[in-house]
């Protein structure tokens, strides 16, 4: 009869050890998929913020004309993105997307990738290599950056 009672203590301390293994598993599953869901966050939220920081060299800053046919080049065949240019001869030109300058929103269905425009001293819309242009961005109301004004200083 002892060996009855050694055995019946036996398997109850191996389901209680089996039962609090069960619930210390479940609870480091939970406290780690809360632990991954903050991370994923931060993450997301770093990435966008790193998304964005090619755009910083443009904010606010005075560029030359060549860096403007740069960032013309570079960013107009990009989505739901545009680059507007106003030059010294009166020009005004959205290349890419069109936008609107206080909102953000994208407003044209149709983008413009015609730099000819753009090069041709004769134009209005000549972006001049050696001019100097105040540059900044416009962001939507996601905090996103839709395009970027250069407007040329005379």
């Amino acid at each position: 009869m002892g060996s009855n009672a050694t055995s019946g203590l036996k398997l109850a301390a191996g389901i209680f050890l089996t039962l609090a293994l069960i619930t210390t598993v479940v609870i480091i599953f939970i406290s780690s998929q809360d632990a991954a869901k903050e991370g994923q966050t931060q993450f997301s939220s770093i990435q966008t913020q790193l998304s964005q920081t090619r755009f910083n060299i443009y904010e606010n800053t005075t560029l030359s004309g060549s860096q403007v046919m740069n960032a013309v080049r570079q960013y107009s065949g990009e989505e739901q993105f545009g680059v507007y240019v106003q030059t010294g001869k009166g020009g005004t030109t959205y290349y890419g997307s069109q936008f609107n300058q206080t909102t953000g929103v994208i407003t044209g269905e149709s983008k413009n990738a015609n730099l000819v425009p753009a090069m041709n001293e004769a134009d209005n819309n000549f972006i001049n290599p050696s001019g100097k242009f105040k540059s900044s961005i416009v962001r939507d109301a996601n905090n996103m950056v839709r395009g970027i004004v250069f407007t040329q200083s005379k």
